[in-house]
């Protein structure tokens, strides 16, 4: 079996991403979570601009970070992000923030994730999303294939 997709994603530490002492505030580790994930879904087939138009969103339910070490400004940035579990209403991503050159560990986090309609309500995944994720973190899922969710608004099963 093949590992589960993971994502790179690489950014440079700009000089607005910092605080008075010269180092990244820690919301910015969050923002770079979201890069990281848009990338990952991007890279599965999901465009998430293409299911908001369809009226799906993945509102953040719930986060957990890890602060190892500072990044500054200028510096090179790694994140390195998996999605680590698909339930019928939710997923989670986890995320390995490095430095690019050194490959020291920054930052570890998780992010919740739960399905909305375009009302705001809570609903299930649809089919076609929650397939694509699940072979993915299984291995099994094309990569690079974007646009392969056209229509998947239309599956509004409820659980």
């Amino acid at each position: 079996m093949e590992a589960m997709l993971e994502t790179t994603s690489e950014l440079r530490v700009r000089y607005a991403e910092t605080d008075q002492m010269g180092l990244v505030y820690h919301t910015n580790y969050l923002v770079w979570c979201e890069i990281g994930r848009t990338d990952w879904l991007r890279q599965a087939g999901a465009r998430y601009a293409d299911l908001e138009r369809q009226g799906i969103y993945l509102a953040l339910s719930g986060a957990r970070i890890r602060f190892l070490a500072a990044a500054s400004y200028d510096d090179p940035i790694r994140v390195r992000t998996r999605l680590t579990r698909v339930r019928s209403r939710d997923v989670r991503f986890s995320y390995v923030v490095e430095h690019a050159e050194t490959m020291q560990p920054l930052v570890r986090a998780e992010t919740d994730l739960i399905c909305l309609d375009a009302s705001g309500s809570p609903r299930q995944l649809p089919s076609e999303l929650d397939e694509l994720l699940r072979r993915a973190t299984d291995g099994s899922a094309p990569t690079g294939t974007t646009g392969r969710l056209q229509g998947v608004a239309n599956t509004n099963a409820r659980r």
